[in-house]
C-alpha cells in the first residue's frame, strides 16, 4: 500500500487525525482543497473552540495545539477557556505541526472517487489543481494511490457521495450557513467599559482583562422569547434602514487572542436556503453575505462606543456550514443517546456541549443545556464500507443530535480517536 491513511480534509477533524496518524508511525496522506490547513477554524474565521466540558478524552492535539499558539502569542485562556486563538497566525501553526509530524499534504488537492471490492476501498484517486500564474492557466492532474483506511473530513463529505455511500435522510430544513469576518480599528478598552455596564447579564456578555488588555464576548438574536440588553439598538438601526430586518436575526461578537484593535464576527447568518452543490449559488450566498457585513459594520461604526473608526479588516474565505450531509453510520447516535448520557464501549468523545440548532426563524432556534454524554466510534464507521471513516461534522448523527456534536473540540476528539483505532486495526 501507498499510505496506512488517507484523509480528505484539512479542517478540524482532518488536521486532528492527520497529526496523530502520523504519530502513532502510520503513512498518512492528508488532501487539502484549499491552499491552506484549518478549514473554517482558519478559513471560515471560527474562533474560539467552545468549551465542551471538563472530562473530554481524546485531546492530544488540542492540548499541543494550545501550547504552540501560546507560544507565539495568539492563544489565551478567557472564562477559563483555553480555546481562544488568532486564526491568521494559527494556519502557519497548523502547517508546522503536521510537518513535523511527517504528515503527507498535498494542498489544492480533492479525493474524488476510489477502487472498491467487497466492500472495501483499495485505492483513492484525488484531482490536483496547478496554477500558472503567469497566464492563468489551471491543469488538473488525476493521482490514484493505494491506502488501508480512508477518513472522509471534508464536512460536505463529497468523497463519500462519490463512491455511492447512504447518508441520513434530512428531515428539517438544513440549519442557515454564516459567513463570518474580523473588524479592527476598535478602541477595545471603551468598548468594553461601556458594554460591561450596558449589559449585566454574564450568561450573555462577558469582559475580563488579560495582561491589562480587555477581552470580551456578547450577543442578541432577533427571537424575543430571551431578554437581549442590544435589543433597541438593533430596533432602532432597522427603524433607520441603517440595517435590514434580516441582518439582525442573529448577531455575535469575540475577542481575538493577542490582537487588542479587533473583534471577530459570528454573523451574518444567512436565511436563504441556497443549494451547496451548485458553485454559482455559494457565491451568490458570499456576495449576499459580503453586503450583510457592511451593513453590520455601518450599525457597528454608528451604535458601538469604540468602533467609530473600525472597519472591517478580514472577510473569510469559506462559508460557516453547520450541517448538510451526515453519513449512514455503523451506529446511528441519536438525540435520546445524548439526553440519557448513554455509555458505550468505545467512546470518541466525552462532552456536554449544549445542543445548539440553528433556524432561520424567530424563536425556533434550539439551544438545549445537557449532561455530559459520550459518542461511540461506531458513529464514525461508514455503514457501506469497511475502511471508511468519516470524522467531523458529517457523522453519523440524527439531526438533533449532530447540532451538539459539530463543534470543534468534539471535531478534535473525533479525528484523533479515529487514529488511534485505525492504528489498533494495523497493529
Amino acid at each position: 500500500m501507498d499510505y496506512d491513511v488517507v484523509i480528505a480534509g484539512g479542517g478540524t477533524a482532518g488536521c486532528s487525525c492527520a497529526y496523530n496518524s502520523a504519530s502513532l508511525g502510520l503513512k498518512t496522506l492528508l488532501l487539502e482543497k484549499e491552499s491552506y490547513l484549518g478549514g473554517t477554524m482558519t478559513g471560515g474565521l471560527v474562533v474560539p473552540v467552545m468549551k465542551s466540558g471538563e472530562n473530554q478524552i481524546n485531546t492530544d492535539f488540542y492540548k499541543l495545539l494550545i501550547n504552540e499558539m501560546a507560544k507565539r502569542k495568539a492563544q489565551i485562556t478567557y472564562q477559563d477557556n483555553p480555546g481562544w486563538f488568532n486564526p491568521i497566525i494559527l494556519k502557519d501553526v497548523l502547517y508546522e505541526i503536521l510537518k513535523n509530524a511527517k504528515v503527507d499534504i498535498k494542498f489544492n488537492s480533492s479525493a474524488t472517487h476510489a477502487e472498491v471490492k467487497n466492500n472495501k476501498i483499495l485505492s483513492v484517486y484525488y484531482d490536483t489543481i496547478h496554477t500558472n500564474n503567469i497566464i492563468t492557466r489551471k491543469d488538473m492532474l488525476s493521482v490514484c494511490i493505494g491506502t488501508n483506511y480512508v477518513v472522509d473530513a471534508s464536512g460536505n463529505l463529497d468523497f463519500s457521495k462519490n463512491i455511492n455511500c447512504n447518508f441520513l435522510e434530512n428531515k428539517k430544513e438544513i440549519p442557515p450557513i454564516s459567513f463570518r469576518f474580523i473588524m479592527s480599528g476598535i478602541d477595545n478598552k471603551k468598548f468594553a467599559q461601556w458594554l460591561s455596564e450596558y449589559d449585566k447579564d454574564r450568561d450573555v456578555t462577558t469582559v475580563e482583562y488579560i495582561d491589562n488588555e480587555p477581552y470580551f464576548s456578547t450577543a442578541y438574536t432577533w427571537d424575543t422569547d430571551k431578554h437581549w440588553a442590544l435589543a433597541p439598538l438593533f430596533d432602532d438601526a432597522v427603524s433607520k434602514n441603517v440595517l435590514k430586518d434580516s441582518d439582525r436575526n442573529y448577531f455575535q461578537i469575540f475577542s481575538i487572542a493577542g490582537t487588542p484593535q479587533s473583534v471577530a464576527f459570528n454573523c451574518p447568518r444567512l436565511l436563504e436556503a441556497y443549494n451547496l452543490e451548485d458553485e454559482t449559488d455559494i457565491n451568490r450566498a458570499k456576495t449576499d453575505g459580503v453586503c450583510a457585513m457592511a451593513r453590520i459594520a455601518k450599525f457597528c461604526n454608528v451604535y458601538l462606543p469604540g468602533f467609530e473608526n473600525a472597519y472591517i479588516s478580514n472577510i473569510a474565505d469559506i462559508l460557516g456550514i453547520r450541517s448538510y450531509r451526515r453519513i449512514k453510520g455503523k451506529y446511528i447516535y441519536t438525540i435520546d443517546d445524548l439526553r440519557s448520557g448513554k455509555k458505550f464501549d468505545n467512546p470518541v468523545l466525552i462532552s456536554n456541549y449544549p445542543v445548539d440548532v440553528h433556524s432561520k426563524d424567530k424563536n425556533s432556534s434550539t439551544l438545549e443545556k445537557t449532561g455530559e454524554y459520550q459518542l461511540p466510534v461506531e458513529s464514525l464507521m461508514s455503514a457501506d464500507y469497511d475502511n471508511l471513516f468519516v470524522a467531523g461534522r458529517g457523522l453519523s448523527a440524527d439531526e438533533m443530535a449532530q447540532g451538539a456534536l459539530r463543534v470543534q473540540a468534539s471535531c478534535f476528539s473525533m479525528g484523533e480517536a479515529v487514529a488511534k483505532y485505525i492504528k489498533k486495526q494495523l497493529t
